[in-house]
């Protein structure tokens, strides 16, 4: 795991915190650093920084998603719902604003690595034959891979987890919280903005046309169902 951040009393209260949770963690202190560590030696996840001196954290991740879809949770003592949009949009899986509490942290590190024996076991499924054909849409678990009429769609990895669950629950209704809860692996009481990003992304991708969707929709008031 990569801690990312200017601040040595946040690299350090964090590492602590993360080791003593049973994690390995490596620290990086700036953009070029981070960049060359995950280029050197990859990551399991990365807690990063948005305001990094040199290449800000924006920019870290925007590269990181040209050839990896390794989880990411921004850290920012920015607040606005603009920065965590944004941050969301770049392909942050999570998002935690300054100032935070270090085992919330944890428990977000936690919640998103929770997924991985999930996605160990749908791959392996995938492999004896799992891919699933939904409407045009073709998803392969096994390889992750989501094309429609043979071209891939190129969705990050919370995209397909979304969209995977979505179509393996066809006309059923999901609240942002339950999505949260199914997707995510964690319970948000507060901000549900995160599932409102990747819901418009997907769309953006799988829709003919996202303004008017017939796949991905919208039900007023509750949440969002996948029709094929």
């Amino acid at each position: 795991m990569l801690v990312v951040d200017d601040e040595p009393m946040v690299r350090e209260v964090l590492g602590r915190y993360l080791e003593r949770d049973g994690f390995a963690v490596d620290l990086a202190v700036d953009g070029p650093d981070a960049l060359h560590q995950l280029d050197k030696a990859g990551a399991d996840l990365v807690v990063l920084d948005l305001m990094l001196p040199h290449i800000d954290g924006y920019e870290v991740l925007r590269r990181l998603r040209t050839h990896s879809d390794t989880p990411v949770i921004m850290l920012t003592a920015r607040g606005s719902q603009t920065d965590r949009i944004v941050g969301l949009e770049v392909g942050a899986d999570d998002y935690i604003t300054k100032p935070f509490s270090p085992p919330e942290v944890v428990a977000r590190v936690r919640a998103v690595l929770r997924r991985a024996p999930t996605l160990r076991s749908t791959d392996e499924t995938a492999a004896r034959g799992g891919v699933r054909q939904v409407g045009t849409l073709s998803i392969d678990p096994g390889r992750r891979l989501t094309s429609r009429e043979g071209r891939d769609l190129g969705l990050t990895r919370k995209e397909f987890d979304l969209l995977t669950f979505l179509a393996a629950n066809t006309g059923q209704t999901f609240t942002r919280a339950q999505l949260l809860e199914q997707v995510w692996d964690y319970a948000w009481a507060g901000d549900t903005s995160t599932v409102t990003v990747h819901v418009r992304r997907l769309r953006e991708k799988i829709e003919d046309d996202p303004s008017s969707p017939r796949h991905l929709l919208t039900v007023w008031g509750v949440g969002y169902r996948f029709e094929p």
